[in-house]
């Protein structure tokens, strides 16, 4: 027995001794340490022994053309990783992640588990490796989303991963560490003061990892080789070993025993078959026939001893693998493998993961399509449907009354447009509701076309016919020339089809050059809302080309430019007080409604792009309140007016009509059958002279009555009334013939005047002369008769025409004696003056 304690020296320099003065050695038995084993075992072919270990699990002497005599009964570090890669299989884990110290140990170790993973469609995502620090490595795993890690490390570096685990929270339900299984008994109490977590935190980390080490004694209730069960054993080993320390190898030393006696024993068989003049004694270190022998017996071996079935392929021990869990601050068994069968045993589902079901090798991300919701697609479509049957209504309402003078002034093709345009607009609420989870991918891509086509048309038909009428308004009541204009119904729709064709090349263009597509866009990932272990990455359906912007804008442009030009019509024919005609105020209340709305509906439309619910809702809100809001406000008035008074908006009413220069900025009222053609200045001169005139007649009042005064009074005052009077009744006369030729409505007078003219005075009748006697005319007694009769008659006669009494209040039985401006006779007849 020789005791190097791990030092290669004194261990090489006792198999020396051994060799050169002991007794011929049939075989070595033993090596601990694998650094003073793997120098003694690569030396022994030089002297055709053969070496058995009991203890030494270091992978490098597993390399069978360096260590071609080398065999142990332990299996090796490695033999832990065709286990771990059936514990793997059992739990569908096909993507794994390593933490290695660096030592070469652990590195062999892992080597070896990358080679036994290739192939088996199990993806080692991550490998890393620390000195000193794992924190850093296991952030990167956590990083790469690894949730099955393998690790090889010793006890004082598992202290300090699983305190960097729970730092970085890589424990728990979603995730599973896989550990070395050799570690001593309470291990982390040894080096938990070495860390910086506290105890209950290292011990959370801790929980539910897996250890794989070998087997120390069969668990089956066998009899050995040996006669006894490994319980059997295991109750006598420690009976006889009392208070000494147990060692996890001493079931393998003692199935070493049976090994190299079970080999001697063949060897022996085999030259008692073969050569019966050769005994195993004859053996020497030359003898490499004997060695031979000596290895092929060795590899032979077969039988089930008290840590399993003994069996070796190329030098390794088949053994078995046991798998434990740390539960509750104590490891557990759990399983085991049986490499010689090749099979997995997990005792009773033992396993108690943190989670209701084992974790995933990754973060499963599952794609769920944001659609939306069933329930707020049947409320918008029945608004929709609502906004519909009243769109129904206005129609019916349109036709039915398209007779009727109110409505066939409003155009009632012009209003039938409008309804149809807001049906249009109704119907695109139905296609945009409709997403993924109602119709195919194809089917969603052909919508996304469909539905700008038919919103673009339905605003264009609506706002266009809206916008032809006031135009039609605007043409007539501008026309500043008053000439005869008739604009027909054809001449409307022929506007209206001219906004449409614009639509329709923009469109076409828009289909030809950058159609929509279908795309999907991916938004960050999300907890599953009913807690299982999985993420949930939403994805979004769009409609949209490479050149968005640049056709929106198009379009935005383009109706920006139409609802000005309503606006526009809007302010000019403000003043048309026809409310059968005019629907400006209307129009200016659905233009600013519209507008605002659907900035507002953008700009939250575009701010919810991830929220389709919410976006939809928007959109249809928008469209709902925007058709129904023009709809009403064309229509609603109209019935209204219809059922209470319809001939209030089409008789009896006076417009007015401003000009847009300041020069012009005065109100004329006027009928609708006639327009006041005369010019503000015009009719400026027009009062100032009826105010003078007005001025002149009260003047001539007052001389009347002083002349009336003075001829009833004396006779004598006649050269008086001939001098001073005579050119006032020209006056008067001439103020007649003035206000006639402007008016025109009491021509008798004037006619009078100009076929018999006022004699002169001193003049003389010939018709009189021819036939009586000639008499004075201007005498006082002709000159009190004539003025007695004409002047309230020629008083009563001209005042009506410029504001005055009415001339039916005149008579010719008048007293001279009473003043024409006070006395008035009931209106019974009229008089005409003639040939006095």
């Amino acid at each position: 027995l020789f005791f190097p304690q791990c030092d290669n020296a004194k261990g090489l320099k006792a198999f020396y001794d051994a060799i050169k003065y002991g007794p011929n050695h049939l075989m070595v038995f033993g090596g601990v340490c694998a650094t003073v084993t793997s120098i003694i075992a690569e030396s022994l072919k030089g002297w055709n022994l053969v070496q058995l270990s009991f203890a030494a699990t270091t992978p490098e002497l597993a390399d069978k053309k360096k260590y071609p005599y080398f065999f142990r009964t332990v299996p090796s570090d490695n033999a832990v990783n065709p286990a771990i890669l059936k514990l793997l299989k059992y739990y569908q884990w096909k993507r794994v992640g390593t933490l290695t110290q660096d030592v070469q140990r652990f590195s062999e170790v892992r080597n070896d588990l990358t080679g036994v993973l290739y192939g088996e469609d199990i993806e080692i995502s991550d490998t890393e490796s620390f000195s000193n620090d794992p924190c850093t490595s296991v952030k990167k795993l956590k990083g790469n989303d690894v949730r099955i890690i393998l690790g090889q490390f010793d006890e004082e570096m598992a202290v300090k991963v699983f305190c960097c685990a729970y730092d970085e929270e890589m424990y728990g339900s979603k995730y599973q560490w896989i550990i070395p299984g050799w570690y001593e008994n309470l291990w982390w109490e040894s080096w938990i003061n070495s860390s910086q977590c506290l105890s209950k935190n290292l011990l959370a980390a801790m929980e539910g990892y897996i250890g794989v080490d070998f087997e120390p004694l069969s668990s089956k209730m066998i009899k050995t080789i040996s006669g006894r069960t490994p319980q059997q054993y295991e109750k006598e080993y420690n009976a006889k070993r009392g208070d000494g320390q147990s060692s996890k190898f001493h079931g393998y030393a003692y199935d070493g025993i049976w090994v190299i006696a079970k080999t001697l024993q063949r060897a022996m068989k085999y030259l008692n078959a073969t050569n019966k003049h050769q005994k195993i004694e004859d053996f020497n270190y030359t003898n490499h026939k004997l060695g031979k022998i000596f290895l092929d017996a060795m590899n032979e071996t077969n039988f089930f001893g008290v840590t399993g079935q003994v069996v070796f392929r190329n030098g390794e021990r088949m053994g078995t693998i046991k798998f434990t869990q740390f539960q509750e601050r104590k490891e557990v068994k759990v399983g085991e493998y049986n490499a010689v069968a090749d099979t997995l045993e997990i005792i009773n589902n033992s396993i108690r993961f943190q989670g209701l079901e084992p974790p995933k090798d990754k973060t499963i991300i599952q794609e769920e399509l944001r659609k939306i919701s069933l329930p707020l697609y049947s409320i918008l479509s029945a608004l929709t449907i609502l906004g519909m049957i009243m769109a129904s209504a206005f129609l019916f309402f349109n036709i039915k009354n398209r007779n009727q003078k109110l409505i066939k002034m409003s155009s009632p093709y012009m209003n039938n447009l409008i309804i149809l345009g807001g049906m249009l607009s109704y119907a695109s609420i139905f296609l945009f509701g409709l997403d993924g989870s109602f119709v195919s991918e194809k089917t969603f891509e052909t919508l996304c076309t469909v539905r700008t086509w038919i919103l673009t048309v339905g605003y264009t038909t609506a706002f266009g016919a809206m916008f032809a009428k006031t135009w039609r308004v605007h043409a007539i009541f501008k026309n500043v020339k008053m000439k005869k204009k008739i604009i027909k119904d054809q001449k409307l729709l022929v506007i209206v089809g001219g906004m449409l064709l614009i639509d329709l090349c923009i469109l076409i263009c828009w289909q030809v050059v950058d159609p929509l597509r279908r795309t999907v866009e991916k938004y960050n990932m999300e907890p599953d809302p009913a807690g299982r272990d999985i993420s949930i990455r939403p994805i979004l359906e769009h409609c949209e080309n490479t050149h968005m912007t640049i056709w929106l804008g198009i379009v935005y442009a383009y109706k920006g430019l139409l609802m000005l030009f309503g606006c526009f019509l809007a302010w000019e024919t403000r003043n048309v007080s026809i409310p059968a005609l005019n629907d400006s105020k209307y129009i200016g209340m659905s233009v600013y409604n519209v507008g605002i709305m659907c900035i507002i509906g953008a700009a939250v439309s575009f701010l919810t792009r991830d929220q389709p619910n919410v976006q939809f809702c928007i959109v249809a809100l928008v469209i709902i309140f925007c058709s129904t809001i023009t709809l009403c406000l064309v229509f609603v008035p109209k019935l209204i007016t219809l059922r209470t008074n319809p001939d209030a908006a089409t008789q009896n009413r006076r417009f007015q009509f401003t000009q847009n220069q300041k020069k012009e900025d005065s109100k004329t009222s006027t009928s609708v059958t006639s327009v006041n053609q005369a010019s503000t200045s015009r009719l400026e001169g027009l009062q100032s002279e009826n105010h003078r005139l007005r001025m002149k007649i009260t003047e001539l009042d007052k001389d009347l009555e002083e002349v009336t005064m003075q001829l009833q009074d004396t006779p004598e005052k006649t050269t008086y009334i001939k001098q001073n009077h005579y050119q006032d009744l020209n006056d008067i006369l001439s103020i007649r013939n003035f206000t006639d030729s402007k008016d025109g409505e009491k021509a008798i007078l004037k006619n009078h005047l100009d076929q018999n003219p006022p004699a002169q005075w001193g003049s003389s009748d010939p018709s009189r002369t021819s036939k009586e006697p000639i008499e004075d005319i201007n005498s006082p007694e002709h000159i009190q008769r004539r003025l007695s009769l004409q002047l309230p008659i020629l008083h009563h006669a001209y005042l009506p025409s410029i504001g005055g009494v009415d001339a039916s209040c005149a008579s010719p039985c008048v007293s001279p004696s009473a003043s024409p401006r006070h006395r008035h006779v009931p209106p019974s007849f009229r008089v005409m003056v003639s040939g006095l």
